[in-house]
Formats: structure tokens, sequence, C-alpha cells
């Protein structure tokens, strides 16, 4: 048995809160990412991994050391270091004569390999060449594709998704338009891939809406798809199942249409417009040629049933 697989009983109460913390919960924590150096990554490679640290900052594990692993041949290493560091997202960095400038990004489901695609460096503007200003760190960004290979071809459509759950950081209730500070872009054309990123400046228009300005902030990649190693439809299904509790209960009689306006169907029963007591007005007070007319009909109807 595997020395993290077996159960271990808590003495204290700080190892306590730490297996708590790693329970299975309806609500999950926030997704970590790690990012591992292989054995032969070259320095191009070690500061791409530096900077998307410095993006996914506070959500993210750098390991510094060189480890010597292929996550397509082998999966064991990253499976392991996955469960140590409770991650379940990285990013794996390496170089070599027949995939230079290589990095693997992919994402985890019950510490075991979900899917992951490799994308080759082709070009790389680090986050310290760009001199502007930058983001606080922890910054929520706002993810833009742009591109019709994102959803039309398959493996680009999963890029997508896995490039959404490494970037998108904790999900939030409500949006603050001055907390809406940087924009991660990805566009897919001719075959690559192209990753920008700039901070958001929101400037004066003479009015309440801002005018609003893109400075790019890097760090910026011309990246080109390589290998991909998907999840059956089964697995990827069963990896996006959400748990009963958290389905939202179905209201009967309400309805939604495509604005967002809510209706409500109301069911009452049948009304007797002639017994509804009005106001008491001159007005609608009956005549006397009428109540001789009604006396009429009243007694017409009832020599007929006789």
């Amino acid at each position: 048995m595997d020395a993290l697989d077996r159960v271990i009983k808590p003495k204290t109460k700080r190892t306590k809160r730490f297996l708590e913390k790693r329970e299975p919960k309806l609500s999950e924590n926030i997704k970590n990412a790690m990012l591992i150096k292989g054995g032969n990554a070259n320095s191009m490679v070690t500061q791409v991994l530096k900077d998307v640290y410095a993006l996914k900052k506070p959500y993210g594990v750098l390991y510094k050391k060189k480890n010597i692993t292929r996550p397509f041949e082998d999966q064991t290493s990253l499976e392991f270091f996955s469960k140590k560091s409770d991650c379940s997202l990285f990013m794996f960095g390496s170089h070599n004569k027949k995939r230079p400038n290589n990095l693997v990004i992919g994402r985890m489901y019950d510490y075991h390999v979900l899917d992951m695609i490799e994308l080759g460096i082709e070009k790389f503007v680090s986050l310290k060449d760009i001199k502007n200003s930058k983001c606080p760190e922890g910054t929520k960004p706002m993810l833009i594709f742009a591109g019709d290979d994102f959803d039309v071809t398959e493996d680009y459509r999963r890029l997508k998704s896995l490039l959404i759950d490494f970037f998108r950081g904790p999900t939030v209730p409500n949006i603050r338009l001055a907390g809406l500070e940087y924009v991660l872009h990805f566009t897919a054309l001719n075959g690559k891939i192209y990753f920008r990123s700039y901070k958001l400046l929101l400037k004066k228009s003479g009015c309440r809406t801002p005018r609003i300005e893109l400075e790019e902030m890097g760090p910026s990649l011309d990246l080109v798809l390589r290998r991909t190693h998907l999840a059956s439809d089964d697995l990827y299904k069963l990896s996006m199942k959400m748990p009963k509790a958290l389905k939202p209960k179905k209201k009967k009689n309400v309805s939604h249409d495509t604005f967002g306006t809510t209706y409500g169907r109301i069911h009452m029963q049948k009304q007797d417009l002639s017994k509804l007591q009005t106001r008491k007005m001159k007005g609608l007070k009956k005549r006397p040629a009428e109540r001789i007319t009604e006396d009429q009909e009243k007694k017409s109807k009832r020599i007929k049933k006789n």
C-alpha cells in the first residue's frame, strides 16, 4: 500500500484540521496549480514557469528543483506531487531536440491525470521585459477567447476548457467595476495560439461609463499545439457531475424567458361574476324598468322548467 493512500488517524488538532480541508466538500476549494521544471529545462521554459506562477499566486506551487519525468509516458510522479501538494492543475516545462521549448498543461481528477495538452513555445516575451506597472497578487483575470477553432475543433475546445480552469481563479458572487484590472487574451489563428496579458485602465470619458484602454503587461506567448491526452467522454462527464445538494430545485408554475424575466402561473377557481361585490353607487343601481324585465325573464324561465 502506498504511504499516501493509507488511512491516517489525526493525533493533534492541527493534523485534524489539515485532513478536514482535504475531505470532499459540496463547494470545493479553489483549484491550485503546480508548476514543475523538467530535467532538461532551459532558461526560456524556466522563465515561462516563473511568469505563470506570478499570474497564479497565491493559488500555485512552484517546484524549483528539476524533475526527470515524461508526463506522456509515465504519470505516476505527477500524481504523487498532486496528492502531496493538494493541486488539481499542473504545468510541466521541458526542452529537448525533438520537442524544443515544451509546455504540458493538464488537470487531475481524484489525483489521477484527467487530460493534458502539449504546447510548443515559438515566441516569448517575459513579464520583466515589459516595463509597465503590474497588477497586484491574487487579482482575478478576465478571460477572452477569439477564433473559431475554440468552438469547432475538439482539441481546441478541450484546450479552452483547460485554460479557463487554469486561470479562472476563485468564484466570486459579485463583481466590482474597479476590481476588473487585467485581461488574459487567447487567440487561435492559423494553427497557433497567441497568449497575451493586458492591464485594464479606466479613463475619464465625460459620462458615468469610463473609457477603457488596454496596456500590455506580459507575459506574451506564441504557442503551437503538439500532442494531446484527453479523457474519454464517460470519464469527462463523471468529472463534471454536480452533487444533488447543489442542483437548483425546480419550482412549479415558474418559467423564465431568454431575457431572464420570471413568469408565474396562478391557478384559481372559476368565479361567478354575478355574485361579485361591487361598490354601492347610484350609477350602478338598477332602474325600475330593468328590475321589471329581469323579474319577467325569471318567471318565463320557471314556467318553461315546469
